[in-house]
Protein backbone atom coordinates (compact mmCIF):
# COMPACT_ATOMS: atom_id res chain seq x y z
CA UNK A 1 0.00 0.00 0.00
CA UNK A 2 0.90 3.37 -1.26
CA UNK A 3 1.27 5.93 1.89
CA UNK A 4 1.74 9.58 0.42
CA UNK A 5 3.43 11.63 2.44
CA UNK A 6 0.12 14.19 3.14
CA UNK A 7 -1.47 11.29 4.23
CA UNK A 8 1.72 9.98 6.80
CA UNK A 9 1.47 13.44 8.46
CA UNK A 10 -2.03 13.07 9.48
CA UNK A 11 -1.53 9.89 10.83
CA UNK A 12 1.59 11.08 12.78
CA UNK A 13 -0.54 14.22 14.19
CA UNK A 14 -3.01 11.72 15.34
CA UNK A 15 -0.28 9.12 16.40
CA UNK A 16 1.49 12.14 18.88
CA UNK A 17 -0.95 12.01 21.52
CA UNK A 18 -1.38 8.42 22.25
CA UNK A 19 2.65 8.33 22.17
CA UNK A 20 2.65 11.02 25.03
CA UNK A 21 0.27 9.15 27.23
CA UNK A 22 3.12 7.34 28.68
CA UNK A 23 5.30 10.35 29.50
CA UNK A 24 2.23 12.07 30.95
CA UNK A 25 1.43 9.20 33.22
CA UNK A 26 4.84 8.89 34.56
CA UNK A 27 4.22 12.42 35.87
CA UNK A 28 2.26 11.68 39.14
CA UNK A 29 1.36 13.99 42.20
CA UNK A 30 3.87 14.25 45.08
CA UNK A 31 3.05 13.52 48.31
CA UNK A 32 3.91 16.15 50.58
CA UNK A 33 3.91 16.15 54.46
CA UNK A 34 4.39 19.39 56.06
CA UNK A 35 4.56 19.90 59.81
CA UNK A 36 2.60 22.48 59.94
CA UNK A 37 -0.58 24.52 58.07
CA UNK A 38 2.06 27.38 57.11
CA UNK A 39 4.17 25.24 55.56
CA UNK A 40 1.70 23.23 53.73
CA UNK A 41 0.13 26.33 51.83
CA UNK A 42 3.44 27.35 51.04
CA UNK A 43 3.85 24.13 49.53
CA UNK A 44 0.81 24.26 47.70
CA UNK A 45 1.94 27.54 46.18
CA UNK A 46 4.92 26.22 44.56
CA UNK A 47 3.61 22.95 43.83
CA UNK A 48 -0.04 23.91 42.46
CA UNK A 49 -1.87 21.38 41.11
CA UNK A 50 1.85 19.15 41.24
CA UNK A 51 1.14 18.33 44.75
CA UNK A 52 -1.24 17.10 47.54
CA UNK A 53 -0.36 18.63 50.80
CA UNK A 54 -1.54 17.23 54.42
CA UNK A 55 0.18 18.93 57.35
CA UNK A 56 0.40 16.99 60.45
CA UNK A 57 -1.01 20.10 62.57
CA UNK A 58 -4.19 21.20 61.65
CA UNK A 59 -5.39 24.87 61.42
CA UNK A 60 -5.63 26.90 64.26
CA UNK A 61 -3.67 23.95 66.45
CA UNK A 62 -0.35 24.42 68.82
CA UNK A 63 2.35 22.96 66.86
CA UNK A 64 4.93 23.51 69.91
CA UNK A 65 3.29 21.00 72.35
CA UNK A 66 1.54 18.65 69.50
CA UNK A 67 2.65 15.14 69.09
CA UNK A 68 2.38 12.85 65.91
CA UNK A 69 -0.24 10.09 66.03
CA UNK A 70 -0.20 6.86 64.16
CA UNK A 71 -2.20 8.09 61.28
CA UNK A 72 0.84 10.80 60.85
CA UNK A 73 3.30 8.15 61.05
CA UNK A 74 1.50 6.44 58.16
CA UNK A 75 1.38 9.64 56.34
CA UNK A 76 5.09 10.25 56.22
CA UNK A 77 5.65 6.60 55.25
CA UNK A 78 4.14 7.40 52.01
CA UNK A 79 4.98 10.98 51.02
CA UNK A 80 7.32 11.65 48.24
CA UNK A 81 8.82 14.79 50.18
CA UNK A 82 8.31 16.05 53.77
CA UNK A 83 8.68 19.50 54.79
CA UNK A 84 9.62 21.13 58.19
CA UNK A 85 11.04 24.32 59.56
CA UNK A 86 13.58 23.42 61.52
CA UNK A 87 15.57 26.02 64.35
CA UNK A 88 13.74 23.36 67.13
CA UNK A 89 10.48 23.67 66.21
CA UNK A 90 9.65 19.68 65.50
CA UNK A 91 11.32 18.20 67.89
CA UNK A 92 9.64 14.84 67.12
CA UNK A 93 9.98 15.12 63.55
CA UNK A 94 13.79 13.50 62.97
CA UNK A 95 12.22 11.15 65.42
CA UNK A 96 9.08 10.27 63.33
CA UNK A 97 10.81 10.25 60.17
CA UNK A 98 13.04 7.27 61.36
CA UNK A 99 10.08 5.42 62.71
CA UNK A 100 8.00 5.89 59.21
CA UNK A 101 10.83 4.95 57.27
CA UNK A 102 10.90 7.57 55.54
CA UNK A 103 13.11 7.75 52.25
CA UNK A 104 12.33 10.49 50.05
CA UNK A 105 12.81 14.28 49.96
CA UNK A 106 13.43 16.22 53.24
CA UNK A 107 13.23 19.88 53.23
CA UNK A 108 14.37 22.17 55.87
CA UNK A 109 11.92 25.23 55.06
CA UNK A 110 14.01 27.98 57.45
CA UNK A 111 17.65 26.39 56.06
CA UNK A 112 19.60 29.46 55.78
CA UNK A 113 17.86 31.84 57.72
CA UNK A 114 19.47 34.46 60.16
CA UNK A 115 17.78 33.24 62.99
CA UNK A 116 17.41 34.92 66.24
CA UNK A 117 18.27 33.82 69.56
CA UNK A 118 15.64 32.60 71.87
CA UNK A 119 14.13 35.60 74.43
CA UNK A 120 15.39 38.11 71.77
CA UNK A 121 14.34 41.74 72.60
CA UNK A 122 13.73 43.70 69.59
CA UNK A 123 13.86 47.45 70.51
CA UNK A 124 13.30 47.83 73.74
CA UNK A 125 10.45 45.24 74.14
CA UNK A 126 10.92 42.75 76.59
CA UNK A 127 10.27 38.72 76.72
CA UNK A 128 8.72 36.75 79.90
CA UNK A 129 10.54 33.36 78.75
CA UNK A 130 9.16 30.50 79.90
CA UNK A 131 10.66 26.98 79.31
CA UNK A 132 13.56 27.86 76.78
CA UNK A 133 13.58 24.06 74.16
CA UNK A 134 16.40 25.56 71.48
CA UNK A 135 18.93 28.39 71.28
CA UNK A 136 16.77 29.57 68.57
CA UNK A 137 13.18 31.35 67.89
CA UNK A 138 11.91 29.54 65.15
CA UNK A 139 9.20 31.86 64.04
CA UNK A 140 10.99 33.05 61.46
CA UNK A 141 8.29 33.08 58.79
CA UNK A 142 7.12 36.19 60.90
CA UNK A 143 9.42 37.92 58.63
CA UNK A 144 8.48 37.99 54.97
CA UNK A 145 11.93 38.44 54.21
CA UNK A 146 12.71 34.72 55.59
CA UNK A 147 9.34 33.49 54.21
CA UNK A 148 11.02 34.09 50.54
CA UNK A 149 13.97 32.10 51.97
CA UNK A 150 11.22 29.37 52.68
CA UNK A 151 9.52 29.78 49.29
CA UNK A 152 13.60 29.59 47.79
CA UNK A 153 14.20 26.35 49.69
CA UNK A 154 10.54 24.51 49.23
CA UNK A 155 11.02 25.10 45.26
CA UNK A 156 14.49 23.50 45.50
CA UNK A 157 13.20 20.55 47.05
CA UNK A 158 10.47 20.05 44.97
CA UNK A 159 12.51 20.28 42.11
CA UNK A 160 15.25 17.65 43.21
CA UNK A 161 12.10 14.96 44.27
CA UNK A 162 10.35 16.28 40.89
CA UNK A 163 13.11 16.92 38.29
CA UNK A 164 11.01 17.14 35.57
CA UNK A 165 8.58 19.89 36.45
CA UNK A 166 11.38 21.83 38.06
CA UNK A 167 10.58 24.70 35.46
CA UNK A 168 6.78 24.70 36.43
CA UNK A 169 7.70 24.64 40.21
CA UNK A 170 10.28 27.66 39.45
CA UNK A 171 7.69 29.55 37.92
CA UNK A 172 5.18 29.31 40.48
CA UNK A 173 8.22 30.07 43.03
CA UNK A 174 8.67 32.82 41.13
CA UNK A 175 4.95 34.77 40.93
CA UNK A 176 4.68 33.58 44.66
CA UNK A 177 8.06 35.98 45.86
CA UNK A 178 6.64 38.90 44.05
CA UNK A 179 3.47 38.46 45.84
CA UNK A 180 5.11 37.91 49.02
CA UNK A 181 7.49 40.87 48.34
CA UNK A 182 4.53 43.28 47.33
CA UNK A 183 2.64 42.36 51.18
CA UNK A 184 6.15 43.31 52.77
CA UNK A 185 6.07 46.85 51.34
CA UNK A 186 2.23 47.17 51.66
CA UNK A 187 3.01 46.48 55.43
CA UNK A 188 5.72 48.54 55.67
CA UNK A 189 3.56 51.62 54.28
CA UNK A 190 1.00 50.67 56.71
CA UNK A 191 3.49 50.75 60.07
CA UNK A 192 5.14 53.80 58.22
CA UNK A 193 1.92 55.82 59.77
CA UNK A 194 2.29 55.03 63.08
CA UNK A 195 5.16 57.00 64.95
CA UNK A 196 7.77 54.78 66.24
CA UNK A 197 7.10 55.37 70.10
CA UNK A 198 3.51 53.87 69.73
CA UNK A 199 4.51 50.62 67.95
CA UNK A 200 4.12 48.67 70.90
CA UNK A 201 1.84 45.96 71.97
CA UNK A 202 1.35 42.70 74.28
CA UNK A 203 0.79 39.29 72.90
CA UNK A 204 -0.22 36.43 74.18
CA UNK A 205 3.41 34.44 73.64
CA UNK A 206 6.42 35.39 72.11
CA UNK A 207 6.19 34.59 68.82
CA UNK A 208 6.58 37.81 67.31
CA UNK A 209 10.12 38.74 67.65
CA UNK A 210 10.52 38.46 63.78
CA UNK A 211 7.70 40.41 62.79
CA UNK A 212 8.79 43.33 65.40
CA UNK A 213 12.59 43.17 63.68
CA UNK A 214 10.93 43.72 61.03
CA UNK A 215 8.75 46.21 61.26
CA UNK A 216 10.34 48.49 63.30
CA UNK A 217 7.79 47.70 66.83
CA UNK A 218 8.34 46.14 70.55
CA UNK A 219 6.19 43.26 71.47
CA UNK A 220 5.87 41.76 74.94
CA UNK A 221 4.61 38.68 75.14
CA UNK A 222 2.94 36.91 79.04
CA UNK A 223 4.80 33.25 77.83
CA UNK A 224 7.76 33.04 76.40
CA UNK A 225 8.86 31.97 72.88
CA UNK A 226 7.87 27.99 73.86
CA UNK A 227 4.04 27.74 75.78
CA UNK A 228 4.05 25.04 77.48
CA UNK A 229 4.20 27.89 80.52
CA UNK A 230 1.75 30.33 82.48
CA UNK A 231 3.39 33.95 83.74
CA UNK A 232 3.32 33.65 87.60
CA UNK A 233 1.98 36.49 89.63
CA UNK A 234 5.30 37.79 90.03
CA UNK A 235 5.79 38.08 86.34
CA UNK A 236 2.41 39.32 85.40
CA UNK A 237 2.85 42.20 88.28
CA UNK A 238 6.25 43.27 86.84
CA UNK A 239 4.43 43.11 82.96
CA UNK A 240 1.48 45.22 84.37
CA UNK A 241 3.95 47.84 85.36
CA UNK A 242 6.08 48.20 82.04
CA UNK A 243 2.78 48.27 80.05
CA UNK A 244 1.66 51.14 82.13
CA UNK A 245 5.44 52.48 82.28
CA UNK A 246 5.80 52.58 78.41
CA UNK A 247 2.12 53.52 77.50
CA UNK A 248 1.47 50.39 75.68
CA UNK A 249 -1.69 50.76 73.86
CA UNK A 250 -3.01 47.41 72.64
CA UNK A 251 -3.32 43.42 73.57
CA UNK A 252 -3.83 40.92 71.33
CA UNK A 253 -4.75 37.48 71.63
CA UNK A 254 -3.76 34.67 69.63
CA UNK A 255 -5.51 31.13 68.05
CA UNK A 256 -4.33 28.42 69.77
CA UNK A 257 -3.63 30.23 73.10
CA UNK A 258 -4.80 30.24 76.60
CA UNK A 259 -6.68 33.35 77.34
CA UNK A 260 -6.93 33.75 80.65
CA UNK A 261 -3.33 35.71 81.06
CA UNK A 262 -4.00 38.03 78.46
CA UNK A 263 -7.44 38.75 79.83
CA UNK A 264 -5.64 39.00 83.16
CA UNK A 265 -3.77 41.89 82.34
CA UNK A 266 -6.23 43.45 80.35
CA UNK A 267 -8.01 44.01 83.53
CA UNK A 268 -5.04 44.99 85.85
CA UNK A 269 -4.06 47.74 82.71
CA UNK A 270 -7.41 48.77 81.18
CA UNK A 271 -6.30 48.51 77.94
CA UNK A 272 -8.99 46.77 75.43
CA UNK A 273 -7.62 43.28 73.65
CA UNK A 274 -7.17 45.07 70.33
CA UNK A 275 -8.45 41.21 68.62
CA UNK A 276 -6.82 38.16 67.50
CA UNK A 277 -3.30 37.26 66.10
CA UNK A 278 -2.40 34.23 63.54
CA UNK A 279 1.53 33.32 64.73
CA UNK A 280 1.63 29.87 64.13
CA UNK A 281 -1.28 28.02 62.45
CA UNK A 282 -3.63 29.08 59.95
CA UNK A 283 -7.73 28.98 59.99
CA UNK A 284 -9.55 26.40 58.36
CA UNK A 285 -10.89 27.61 54.95
CA UNK A 286 -12.94 30.57 54.66
CA UNK A 287 -11.30 31.99 57.50
CA UNK A 288 -9.60 35.23 58.11
CA UNK A 289 -6.52 33.92 57.64
CA UNK A 290 -6.70 30.68 55.53
CA UNK A 291 -3.02 31.37 53.77
CA UNK A 292 0.10 32.49 54.77
CA UNK A 293 -0.24 36.00 53.02
CA UNK A 294 -3.45 36.47 54.31
CA UNK A 295 -2.56 35.65 57.87
CA UNK A 296 0.53 38.34 57.60
CA UNK A 297 -2.11 41.02 55.76
CA UNK A 298 -4.30 40.27 58.86
CA UNK A 299 -1.76 40.42 61.43
CA UNK A 300 -0.30 44.03 60.26
CA UNK A 301 -3.74 45.64 59.76
CA UNK A 302 -5.27 44.12 63.19
CA UNK A 303 -1.77 45.56 64.81
CA UNK A 304 -1.87 48.88 62.70
CA UNK A 305 -5.32 49.56 63.58
CA UNK A 306 -5.81 49.04 67.07
CA UNK A 307 -2.55 51.69 67.58
CA UNK A 308 -4.36 54.22 65.50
Amino acid sequence: MNITPKLLSRRTALLLPLLATPARAQEKTLKVVTSFTILADMVHQVGETRVAVRSLAGPNQDLHGFEPRPSDLQAVAQADVMVVNGLGLEGWAERIAKAAGFKGTAIVASKGVAALKAGHKPGAGHSHAGHNHGAHDPHAWQDIANARRYVENIRAGLAAADPSRAAAHTAAAARYTAELTALDAEIRALFAAIPRALRRAVTSHDAFAYFAAAYGMDMLAIAGTWKDSEPSARDLAALTAQVKRQNIRALFLENASNPAALNALSSETGIRIGGELYPDALTPPGGPADTYLKMMRHNATTIVAALK
